[in-house]
């Protein structure tokens, strides 16, 4: 059981390590020697976990797809509607990917066009994106708008802020996220439903993500 734990703990140390190192370098510089520096591992560790620097980034991947997961599932059943879940959900993903290392490589990786396969992690988030559109069509809290090119421009508006927050972390902020939907919202809502929509979100902001520049460079 000690030794289980022990190997599990080595497995998570070598997956935050390479995306770190992944997010530092990208993937074609990264080297498996620094990943297992970083772990505080040998390399002979690190081989026994993963057979190569592909294998590494697959669970990178994996990793991040189930923390994105759990973000999307987080809020189930707490927003008062479909739209609003979106919002929400919206905020908690740009929080998290300036916090979690494991979460933004896992996007990067994703994009890569140096290997092929993998996890497609822009794809899942774009899936949820638009079942949440078209649960609000349901719900008769969208406007006269087509859910799928609603999903299509919310997709890209997000991915968009994901690339440049890599850069500036300013991109990814509260406010920035909240002008968006300030923008966005009034375009997307039937009328009835508009005033009961929280552009910044319906559950209380954590201090460090209010806290952020909000000004993109």
């Amino acid at each position: 059981m000690v030794k289980q734990e022990r190997a599990l703990r080595t497995r998570e140390a070598l997956i935050s390590s390479a995306a770190t190192v992944f997010h530092r370098d990208g993937f074609s510089v990264a080297s498996l020697t620094a990943i297992s520096s970083l772990a505080g591992v040998s390399n002979g560790a690190l081989h026994f976990h993963f057979a190569s620097k592909a294998r590494l980034a697959e669970a990178v991947e994996d990793a991040a797809a189930h923390r994105l997961e759990r973000i999307v599932t987080a809020h189930d059943g707490a927003a008062g509607n479909a739209l609003q879940l979106l919002v929400d959900v919206s905020h908690d993903l740009a929080r998290r990917l300036t916090e979690d290392v494991v979460l933004r490589a896992g996007f990067e990786l994703s994009r890569d066009q140096v290997r092929e396969g993998g996890r497609d992690l822009h794809g899942q988030w774009r899936q949820w994106v638009g079942a949440a559109l078209e649960h609000a069509a349901g719900q008769g809290v969208l406007g006269e708008v087509a859910p799928g090119e609603v999903a299509a421009s919310v997709v890209a508006a997000t991915t968009g802020f994901e690339v440049l927050g890599a850069r500036d972390p300013a991109w990814l902020s509260h406010r920035t996220i909240t002008r968006f939907w300030q923008l966005l919202l009034p375009r997307l809502a039937a009328p009835p439903a508009l005033d009961g929509l929280l552009a910044a979100g319906s559950h209380p902001v954590q201090p460090g993500y209010r806290d952020r520049p909000g000004q993109p460079a």
